[in-house]
């Protein structure tokens, strides 16, 4: 049974390799290009589950794009008619 990725857990790239079943030299490639965002952490990368999450699921990402911008339009709307 495949592991579930948590927003807000931290991964290693071994971890990530392993999760999505890809080899090392494809996550290398996704962090040089910016396709995979990581932190690096004393010369390792450190990956949020969300980021791998955006990576296997942009239309996720999409939607909470577009439900972040009717709640910040809401937010100034109200703030507007002070």
């Amino acid at each position: 049974m495949p592991e579930e990725i948590k927003d807000n857990a931290i991964y290693t790239t071994s971890e990530v390799q392993d999760l999505l079943k890809i080899s090392e030299s494809t996550v290398k490639r996704l962090l040089k290009r910016g396709i995979l965002r990581a932190n690096k952490v004393g010369g390792q990368y450190r990956i949020l589950g969300k980021e791998i999450l955006r990576l296997i699921s942009p239309e996720l990402e999409q939607k909470s794009i577009k439900t972040y911008l009717k709640l910040k339009k809401k937010a100034v709307d109200v703030i507007n008619k002070w």
